[in-house]
C-alpha cells in the first residue's frame, strides 16, 4: 500500500496521532509525509526529512538541541523547507499505528542506514541531497542547507540540457545530473532508476564509464558481503586470499583499488603483522598520491605505528571496517 493510500484508510487514527505527537524539534514539524508532501507542493518549498531516533539517538537528540529547536533554525528555512520528522524510537508509544508504519516504509524507500539521516527532496519527494549533523550551531547548519539546495538547481539544469540533447552529450548531461545530488547508489536506483537506464540507452559504449562504474560498485558489495562471511568466522587468511584475488582480477578505479588495498593492511592488523599492514598502506597511498583518502590512510599508518611501538602488544586490536 502507498503512503496516499495509507493515510486516506487511516485517516482517524492519523489524525488522533498527530494531535498528541511532540515533535523533538519542537513546534513547526510534520510526521504525516503525504500531507507534507501536498504542503511544500501548494507552498513551492522543498522538503527537509529528519529520520530520527528521539529517545535514544545521542547525535540526534545533539542535532535538535543545538539546531532545529532553535529560533535561528526555524527562521532561516522559513519559506524554504516544509519539516518533516520521521521519528524511529525505541518508546513507540508516542506514535500511532499508522505512523510507526509510515515510517517503516519510508525507511525502507529512502534506503536509511543511520540516524540522524537529513535528506532534501522536492515537492514529489525525490532525494536532492544528504547530511546529518553538522557542528557551528543554527545560522551554521542554515548555510550548509542553502549551499545543498543548489544541488538541485544543478540537477534540474543537467535534465534539462539532456532534454535537449541525445547520445553521448544526453548520457553525459544526465551523469552530472546524478553526481551534482551526491546520493547513495540505493538512493539512485529507488528515485532515479529512470535517469539510469536513459543513460545506458544513450551511450550503449559506455563512453562515460558509468556502467562500468555500476558493476564495479556491484563488485564491490559482492567482496565486502564475502569479506563479512570470513569476518564472523575468524577467518583472517581466507580474507587475505579473498582480497588477494580480488586486487588480482582488478577492474576497479583508483579509489576502490585504493579501498581494497586498505581492507588487506586492516586484516593484517587484526593479525598484529604491523611490519606488513604498514607496508600495505604505504603501497595504498602509493597508488593515488593525490586521493582524498590520504588524509585518512595517513592517520591509520600513525595507529599502526603506534601499535608496532607497544611492547605488551595487549592492546585491542583494531577495527577491520
Amino acid at each position: 500500500m502507498n503512503i496516499k493510500s495509507l493515510i486516506n484508510t487511516c485517516a482517524v487514527v492519523v489524525a488522533v496521532g498527530l494531535s498528541s505527537a511532540a515533535f523533538a524539534g519542537g513546534e513547526g514539524w510534520i510526521s504525516d509525509f503525504a500531507a507534507a508532501r501536498k504542503q511544500a507542493a501548494e507552498s513551492k518549498e522543498d522538503l527537509l526529512v529528519d529520520f530520527t531516533g528521539s529517545d535514544w539517538c545521542g547525535w540526534c537528540i545533539k542535532l535538535n538541541k543545538e539546531v532545529f529547536s532553535q529560533e535561528p533554525f526555524k527562521t532561516g528555512v522559513r519559506g524554504k523547507f516544509v519539516l518533516v520528522e520521521l521519528d524511529y524510537p525505541k518508546d513507540k508509544s508516542k506514535l500511532s499505528e499508522a505512523t510507526i508504519k509510515q515510517n517503516e516504509e519510508l525507511g525502507k524507500k529512502y534506503a536509511v542506514a543511520g540516524y540522524p539521516t537529513i535528506l532534501l527532496c522536492d515537492a514529489e519527494g525525490k532525494p536532492f541531497a544528504s547530511t546529518g549533523y553538522q557542528e557551528g550551531g543554527p545560522e551554521a547548519y542554515v548555510k550548509h542547507l542553502d549551499e545543498l539546495r543548489g544541488n538541485k538547481d544543478k540537477r534540474d539544469a543537467a535534465f534539462e540540457s539532456a532534454a535537449k540533447s541525445d547520445g553521448i552529450a544526453k548520457a553525459k548531461a544526465l551523469v552530472s545530473a546524478l553526481e551534482a545530488m551526491d546520493l547513495t547508489d540505493s538512493m539512485v536506483s529507488n528515485f532515479y532508476g529512470d535517469v539510469v537506464e536513459q543513460i545506458k540507452a544513450a551511450d550503449p559504449k559506455d563512453e562515460t564509464d558509468f556502467n562500468k562504474a555500476i558493476e564495479g560498485k556491484a563488485r564491490i558489495a559482492k567482496f565486502q558481503a564475502e569479506l563479512g562471511a570470513f569476518g564472523a568466522n575468524k577467518d583472517f587468511d581466507g580474507a587475505l586470499g579473498l582480497v588477494d584475488k580480488t586486487l588480482k582480477d582488478g577492474g576497479f578505479g583508483v579509489e576502490e583499488t585504493q579501498q581494497l588495498m586498505m581492507t588487506k593492511a586492516m586484516i593484517l592488523a587484526q593479525q598484529k603483522k604491523f611490519d606488513e599492514a604498514i607496508k600495505a598502506v604505504d603501497e595504498a597511498k602509493a597508488v593515488a598520491p593525490d586521493s582524498k583518502m590520504n588524509e585518512g590512510i595517513d592517520g591509520f599508518r600513525k595507529r599502526l605505528v603506534d601499535e608496532q611501538g607497544k611492547a605488551s602488544g595487549g592492546a585491542a586490536p583494531l577495527d577491520m571496517e
